[in-house]
């Protein structure tokens, strides 16, 4: 529902808010996209009908058309390949948490393995590294965790005396970014309707089931009006490190998964 971004979604579900006029889930699954994953299942609660609009009407909302208003018959003109993806529109409930939205669509899934992610959050996660690490550990979970920019100034003081200000320094802590990967055994810790981040990971942490990916690169979630702000400023200023896919000479050569 995105209750701290309320200036945005009162009106429609916070994955649609927009990163350059794009809806943010679109950028997050762009993101898997590129590492080549183009199986997605979305978990809809709140305004989840929106959802399934913007993908049903994706075709003429993103290119220009022409119709016979006679026939109803329409040629769409596209000017660039279409995404080439496969999206299950799963209804989990407008108050589900979030471990039992996963539980909801375990009838969609027929892999031993596969990601989850939040709709509010991009980086330049290397989704290839984060599979052949969570493969390498051979634990039921992997959560990727990065350093957190705080959100106020720091103010370092001796004896009273202010010595040192620091802007918004890389906290030291380490935060879960919620690109996460899970083995199908997960569901048989997720029994009932709960939180992931409160019930499920920590069960896995206390048995030795949880691994962590470390990220040291960029990013940013889209929690409050002023992340919105930042993020589409970094969009007009062209500062778009999350977008990989438009920077792919500076990344490796993706093999197709």
């Amino acid at each position: 529902m995105g209750t701290r971004l309320k200036e945005e979604t009162e009106y429609r579900p916070k994955p649609l808010v927009p990163i350059g006029g794009i809806p943010i889930i679109w950028h997050i699954m762009k993101l898997y996209s590129f590492y080549g994953f183009n199986d997605f299942i979305l978990c809809l609660g709140y305004k989840g009908r929106m959802i399934k609009e913007f993908f049903m009407d994706y075709d003429w909302d993103s290119f220009d058309f022409t119709i016979n208003l006679r026939d109803k018959t329409r040629v769409i003109h596209y000017d660039h390949e279409i995404e080439n993806w496969t999206i299950t529109f799963a209804d989990t409930g407008l108050n589900t948490m979030t471990a039992g939205r996963i539980r909801k669509v375990k009838k969609y899934i027929n892999e031993d393995k596969f990601m989850v992610t939040y709709g509010d959050g991009v980086g330049d996660i290397n989704i290839k590294e984060l599979v052949k690490y969570h493969n390498q550990m051979g634990k039921i979970a992997t959560i990727t965790g990065l350093h957190p920019v705080s959100k106020y100034g720091i103010i370092k003081v001796s004896d009273g005396i202010v010595r040192q200000f620091k802007e918004k320094p890389v906290l030291n802590d380490i935060i879960n970014g919620g690109f996460m990967v899970f083995n199908s055994e997960i569901f048989d810790y997720i029994k009932e309707d709960c939180m992931l981040v409160e019930k499920t990971l920590p069960e896995l942490a206390s048995i030795g089931e949880l691994a962590l990916y470390k990220h040291d690169g960029f990013w940013h979630c889209m929690d409050t009006y002023k992340d919105y702000i930042t993020l589409n400023k970094m969009y007009d200023m062209g500062f778009t490190p999350w977008m990989v896919w438009k920077h792919q000479n500076t990344h490796s050569k993706v093999v197709k998964q």
